[in-house]
């Protein structure tokens, strides 16, 4: 029991530190707090409104620091976990609480400039779907909010989380 909550508390505190509590050397410094993202209105509200009707997380494109990124509908931007080489999620506890899955109840819907072929979903362990974009899972930092990227580049739980451009590979 004691073991446990320690545990419990370890894990809040990484949470709250901010991303990279178990970076490497090799990592670059996540971006600061205070560094915003210039959102890109590019969802049309066509695709909105398909998403709202089926229940599918619209994705879409939004402008960043690091160029233009995924992100859902709400400008949250999405990231990739590089130790994940298909669909299957290894990215469970701990590294959920740090960075959950875009999980949708529907097919994803494509906002303008996204590749609606490339979108797709996996299912988790507990049965629910999460999001794919290249045949890879997507993931939200829990620090992070619509319009701000703090977390791109960084090791944390075994691998590198890095945002994703419009093509579906990694932004360097």
């Amino acid at each position: 029991m004691l073991r446990t909550a320690s545990l419990t508390l370890l894990a809040t505190a990484m949470i709250l530190s901010g991303c990279g509590a178990s970076e490497t050397a090799d990592t670059f410094p996540p971006a600061s707090p205070t560094t915003t993202t210039a959102v890109a209105a590019t969802a049309t509200s066509a695709a909105v409104g398909r998403a709202a009707a089926h229940g599918g997380v619209t994705v879409r494109l939004v402008r960043s620091q690091f160029g233009r990124i995924l992100a859902n509908g709400s400008g949250k931007a999405f990231y990739l976990f590089d130790k994940e080489r298909s669909a299957t999620s290894e990215c469970y506890g701990g590294c959920a609480k740090a960075w959950p899955p875009v999980l949708t109840r529907a097919r994803p819907v494509a906002g303008r400039g996204v590749r609606a072929r490339l979108l797709g979903t996996t299912r988790r362990r507990d049965g629910r779907l999460q999001v794919t974009y290249r045949g890879r899972p997507m993931y939200y930092y829990v620090a992070d909010a619509p319009g701000r990227v703090l977390c791109h580049n960084v090791v944390e739980f075994g691998g590198r989380w890095l945002v994703l451009g419009p093509d579906g590979r990694p932004v360097r």
